[in-house]
């Protein structure tokens, strides 16, 4: 896919989850590694790192099947690094992803965890 439809893609999930909410603290967060697409803020103050994930068709596996254990392992070490810049007290996280399947979309809250194998 490419970046300027990823971008669509990040664009659609964004204004999905602030219907849902939640605030937007960051975009495409980038360390050596790894990245977050989305960095968000629920209503109960907890910081949801966000994976955006899209599928044409259904074809294959869905979306939200491709964020494999490689994947996670890169969100997790790019969440470490804003963390390590986090200013405050350090707020409850999760890792959520958002997935358009042919069109459809799915919000997995707590999709997985970063002690998980």
């Amino acid at each position: 896919m490419s970046k300027t439809l990823g971008d669509v893609f990040e664009s659609h999930a964004l204004e999905f989850l602030q219907r849902q909410r939640m605030r937007l603290v960051a975009r495409n967060v980038t360390c050596r590694g790894g990245e977050i697409d989305l960095v968000m803020l629920d209503e109960r103050g907890a910081l949801v790192f966000v994976e955006v994930r899209a599928r044409k068709s259904r074809r294959y596996a869905n979306a939200a099947a491709s964020v494999d254990m490689k994947k996670r392992a890169r969100i997790v070490l790019a969440a470490q690094h804003f963390l390590a810049t986090w200013c405050g007290a350090m707020p409850a996280c999760r890792f959520d992803v958002v997935a358009f399947d042919a069109g459809r979309i799915h919000w997995l809250s707590d999709a997985f965890r970063a002690d998980e194998p």
